[in-house]
């Protein structure tokens, strides 16, 4: 079967920047088709497994106004209905989980209902269309113009022909940019060809960060929940990088901004940092007794990052095996967990840990796509740099001003290890604006990036690339393109024209996007 759809934008990726977009494009009446390569929609926040990294303030400022929707529709899923203590209710601000990693740490399931239900209007309306386990596989230009994407159903085969005034590119990977002939970049630039004080002498578009495959477990003491070793098991037990301070499966990796050596355990009652309750997204003590026999946890920590190899712009065998190894690593990370890892008694391993296929909507227990933290980028009509945001070299003048900003976001530098074998790289940034013109491609007028492929380097990549940042890139992008759709603009008009840019400014204030900042402290 081979069928032609027809919409006003046609968003290829359900992550968190697409589905902002398709929220923002549907509220302003437009035909919406989106494409998931997984079964969930909602990338980071759902099939990745990733509670939100989030900055200090996002409780009273510095998100827009729907994903401050989405943030209190999770508690209020909670609230409506689970079986909450009385304390546990009586928080405004209920993190589920109560993990380290962010005020909102919550089972992707939960996450994914609410994500379903912000779009059901318009999914029920017939205005959006969501194709999941829908996978690009061609694109057909005409000179600076997309005229249409092929999708493949994933398990059933089945291919549509996509067309529409818009596409997005809300991959995690920046998928849409190579097939449809985009300019971009990957990996890093030089400092000769950004003047970032933090970018490398040479340049290197295999400088690429480390991804990660995500797992959830629950533990129980005294019981027996020890997984098979894995056939990598070898291999990733004695394996250490010439710049890790230890082996990779050790309780010992480097401070990210020191790159001293830290010891890390795994539950509290010791001064070591317990990893189990980073991103701990169910704290069974917040419900009824015998609600959860256990607290939940996700894996993303530094034993089971990946940087032995990339999934994108390597031969597909390549991809397919890097993929398979970086799940072998997660895996061979919990059985050392469960049978030889350290423990403050003395003894070794918790085979009680268990691992918890339910939480992530997979057969085998892994996440059900890895956490992408770099993607191919744009070549922009204006590219951030790290002297626009370093708090080292802006100091107390702030971030640099965009007048044409789309939005904000605010995150450390935080790069983890690369492809390269370069170790973290964590640098204090400032608070930040999202320029329009980094959302603008250098050539192609009808595509816009929703995601983490928007004009930023290497280096400030490490901070647009958090899930607030992301949700905003996307919601601006679609708003942009229903701005185009219905004036008649082209992306890069809008840009250029002090008038045609107030409006579209006027229409994202106007739907709840902050486009500056109060004077607040660096990061």
């Amino acid at each position: 079967m081979n069928r032609e759809l027809k919409a006003d934008v046609v968003i290829i990726g359900g992550g968190v920047g697409g589905c902002a977009a398709a929220l923002a494009s549907a509220k302003m009446g437009l035909k919406v088709i989106m494409t998931e390569e997984t079964h969930w929609i909602g990338g980071q926040l759902t099939s990745q497994a990733v509670p939100p990294d989030e900055h200090k303030w996002i409780e009273q400022f510095g998100c827009t106004r729907s994903f401050r929707q989405f943030r209190n529709g999770v508690r209020s899923y909670y609230r409506d209905y689970f079986p909450l203590t009385a304390e546990a209710r009586a928080v405004v601000n209920l993190n589920p989980g109560n993990g380290g990693v962010s005020r909102l740490c919550a089972e992707p399931r939960a996450m994914l209902a609410v994500l379903e239900q912000m779009l059901a209007p318009y999914v029920n309306s017939g205005k959006l269309t969501i194709l999941t386990r829908h996978r690009i596989t061609a694109a057909e230009t005409d000179g600076d113009k997309i005229r249409a994407v092929k999708v493949k159903h994933l398990d059933l085969g089945h291919k549509h022909t996509l067309t529409a005034p818009y596409f997005l590119d809300a991959t995690e990977c920046g998928d849409v940019l190579p097939l449809a002939k985009v300019e971009y970049v990957t990996g890093a630039e030089s400092r000769k060809d950004t003047g970032e004080p933090s970018a490398p002498e040479v340049a290197n578009p295999k400088d690429i960060q480390a991804f990660t495959v995500c797992f959830a477990m629950d533990y129980f003491e005294g019981e027996n929940h020890v997984i098979d070793k894995p056939k990598d098991y070898n291999f990733w037990r004695n394996y250490k990088a010439d710049f890790w301070p230890d082996k990779q499966l050790s309780w010992i990796s480097p401070n990210p901004v020191t790159l001293e050596p830290a010891e890390d355990t795994l539950f509290p009652g010791t001064d070591k940092y317990p990893l189990f309750n980073y991103r701990r997204v169910i704290d069974k003590a917040n419900f009824m007794p015998g609600t959860f026999p256990s607290d939940i946890s996700l894996v993303n920590w530094p034993q089971n990052d990946y940087w032995l190899g990339n999934i994108y712009d390597v031969p597909e065998a390549e991809a397919k095996k890097n993929l398979e190894q970086a799940k072998q690593l997660s895996y061979s990370l919990l059985y050392w967990l469960q049978t030889e890892a350290p423990r403050p008694d003395g003894k070794a391993g918790y085979p009680g840990l268990r691992l918890r296929p339910d939480v992530v909507g997979t057969e085998d227990g892994m996440a059900q796509a890895p956490y992408i933290r770099e993607s191919r980028r744009i070549k922009a009509e204006f590219t951030v740099k790290e002297q626009h945001v370093s708090t080292a070299i802006r100091g107390d003048k702030g971030a640099e001003v965009f007048p044409d900003s789309v939005g904000i976001g605010a995150y450390r530098i935080d790069l983890h290890p690369s492809m390269t074998g370069r170790n973290y790289l964590d640098v204090s940034s400032l608070p930040f604006q999202i320029p329009l013109g980094s959302l603008i491609p250098v050539r192609v007028n009808n595509l816009l990036p929703a995601c983490k492929n928007l004009g930023t380097t290497h280096i400030t990549n490490g901070c647009y690339r958090l899930h607030p940042v992301e949700w905003n890139i996307g919601e601006a992008a679609g708003f942009l393109a229903g701005y185009c759709v219905q004036n008649g603009y082209q992306p890069r008009e809008v840009h250029a024209d002090k008038t045609k840019l107030e409006g579209l400014q006027n229409i994202l204030s106007w739907n709840g996007v902050e486009l500056a900042w109060p004077t607040i402290t660096p990061l």
